[in-house]
């Protein structure tokens, strides 16, 4: 009943179907920062490679900033908004062909409070949750190339 909606599983084949496949031989390419380093390590994590020469690297250049959204009446601030934007290419190894040129993105609210050490500590928070939430966006859009890939003749 499902092929006739036109859907179509994105991981057919589970492990070892082309989707997976594809997956597995993607490089990640070294990231600058904290953030960079967070998002590299859930890639890797999520890619699974298998050891195999990497088929795919992935480029990723981050954009983290935190802003002030409310003020007090000293003008201080009373919460802030994490942003982090991932723009991420997929570079065909063999060529040097860029096959997917994307972003990525989300953002969070922080509270900020009398300890800055509880401020602190609520951004990196933030910063680990969005980096989380930016890995599985790169990962789900990579996988829909992979299959559509897999798909053409």
């Amino acid at each position: 009943m499902l092929p006739g909606c036109g859907l179509h599983p994105l991981y057919a084949g589970g492990g070892s179907g082309p989707v997976a496949a594809a997956l597995a031989g993607v490089e990640v390419a070294p990231i600058e920062g904290r953030g960079g380093w967070l998002i590299a390590n859930a890639l890797r994590q999520r890619f699974a490679a298998d050891g195999q020469t990497p088929r795919y690297r992935l480029d990723v250049k981050l954009d983290d900033q935190i802003a002030g959204l409310g003020v007090r009446g000293d003008d201080s601030v009373v919460r802030e908004r994490r942003i982090l934007r991932a723009r991420y290419q997929l570079v065909d190894a063999g060529s040097g062909t860029v096959v997917l040129d994307a972003t990525a993105g989300s953002d969070a609210g922080i509270d900020v409070v009398g300890s800055e050490y509880a401020t602190i500590a609520a951004e990196n928070t933030a910063q680990e949750r969005l980096a989380d939430i930016v890995a599985d966006q790169i990962v789900a859009r990579v996988a829909v190339y992979a299959r559509r890939a897999a798909a053409q003749p």
